[in-house]
């Protein structure tokens, strides 16, 4: 399995819980990475975000927090299977498709500090409602450079979503992953991804290294933090989680001063 997009939902998940935050992971793609890396197994899945986008559609009581599954390394999940393939057909034909996500989880914003939702890499109605719900998105980039030519497109994806369906959606930012240092072809992405977005999308300072123990610890259905935590990603992590901690309390800063200078 590769690790960008799920291995970063699982890890910062954790790594913010580690920092007294109360976090909630959603697997929105209906391949189930997340769900698998975190060590659910098929019958542990009763209710999923699946379950509860068929209650949006037939306009029954979602109740999500009937999906949750509790305190995984510190963390809540929703999990998904194979059926949000099916569920997405049905949602072709669905009022207000595009807000079926959002609201399933809408009552569980003032529960948690975190929401943070794993999509599939491709465009999809699932991923439009996942970009429909969330506030920020964050875009891990394999550092190679066939990865990066190709998060333009996303960009655009997410302009268009701001434009059309949710007004408060921006980019927080894009992360590195699989950065080999032996080589000098993850400062060529870096600085390609600098010229080309540098005024317009923030790039993180914390790179994730390439490493094996990455691979081994989802295939234990563990985060890195469970499975090495002294590891160089369990540390990249960290200091990720710490990024996003400044972002938040310098969002809060700029709210407080509006507040007071009305």
């Amino acid at each position: 399995m590769e690790y960008g997009k799920t291995t970063t939902t699982f890890s910062l998940g954790v790594a913010l819980a580690n920092n007294n935050k109360k976090v909630l992971v959603v697997d929105a793609d209906p391949q189930a990475n997340l769900t698998t890396c975190m060590g659910i197994e098929e019958n542990e899945r009763e209710v999923t975000l699946s379950t509860l986008i068929e209650r949006y559609i037939d306009d029954e009581e979602i109740r999500p927090e009937q999906a949750i599954i509790k305190n995984i390394e510190g963390i809540d999940l929703i999990p998904t299977s194979l059926n949000l393939s099916m569920t997405e057909v049905n949602l072709l034909n669905t009022m207000s498709r595009e807000y079926a996500m959002k609201s399933s989880l809408e009552e569980l914003k003032s529960i948690y500090d975190y929401i943070i939702i794993d999509c599939m890499p491709s465009l999809s109605m699932v991923t439009t409602n996942a970009l429909a719900t969330a506030d920020e998105v964050i875009i891990p980039v394999q550092s190679q450079y066939l990865s990066a030519r190709g998060m333009g497109n996303l960009i655009n994806i997410v302009g268009k979503v701001k434009k059309q369906l949710n007004p408060n959606l921006k980019v927080g930012g894009i992360l590195l992953t699989l950065v080999d240092n032996r080589t000098k072809l993850p400062n060529i992405v870096r600085q390609e991804i600098k010229e080309q977005y540098g005024d317009a999308v923030r790039l993180y300072e914390t790179q994730i290294p390439c490493a094996i123990k990455t691979a081994e610890s989802t295939s234990h259905g563990k985060s890195i933090f469970a499975y090495d935590k002294n590891s160089k990603v369990a540390q990249a992590y960290k200091e990720f989680a710490k990024e996003v901690l400044v972002d938040e309390q310098r969002r809060k800063n700029e709210t407080t001063k509006a507040y007071i200078t009305r």
